[in-house]
Formats: structure tokens, C-alpha cells, sequence
């Protein structure tokens, strides 16, 4: 699968895997609130096979988590994508 892993987190922080996929978490949102079907969205945007029978669960759990991101999430999120990692100071 790449990049994405085979369930996104689920915990009430906000990792750098959110900070590395929050791209990924706008398009699955935007494709959801067009009325894409799950299967389209998963393939496209996360290039998952849909026929495998994990695809679905991966899916479910990368789009709960960019809605948990953009409601009860958001505080933590505002935080850890306003501040620059570690690695990017000088």
C-alpha cells in the first residue's frame, strides 16, 4: 500500500503520520462530501486494490480520523501542524 498505513491512527493525538497525510485526509473528505463511493475514493486517492478485503476498513479508518481532525481534533491539530518538527529546526 505504500504510504498509507493498513489503519490510520486512532488516538486523541495528532502523530506526523496526520502531518504527512493531511492532503490525503482533505481529498478523502472533499471526495466524501461529493458523493463519491467509498471504493472510487479508496482507489484513486489511496491507490488501494478494493477487491482485497482490508481496503474498506483502511479507508474507513483514514476518513474517520480526517473527520476527527476537523471537529473534536482540531485544537490538537492547529497545534502540532502550526509547530515545525524537530528535524526543521535550526
Amino acid at each position: 500500500m505504500g504510504g498509507i498505513a493498513q489503519r490510520a491512527p486512532s488516538g486523541r493525538q495528532v502523530v506526523d503520520y496526520d502531518r504527512r497525510n493531511l492532503a490525503l485526509y482533505a481529498a478523502l473528505l472533499d471526495a466524501d462530501d461529493a458523493g463519491r463511493n467509498w471504493q472510487e475514493a479508496a482507489s484513486s486517492l489511496m491507490q488501494l486494490e478494493v477487491a482485497c478485503a482490508d481496503a474498506e476498513a483502511c479507508w474507513r479508518s483514514h476518513i474517520e480520523r480526517a473527520r476527527w481532525i476537523i471537529g473534536d481534533g482540531m485544537e490538537a491539530a492547529v497545534g502540532a501542524f502550526s509547530a515545525r518538527p524537530v528535524s526543521d529546526r535550526h
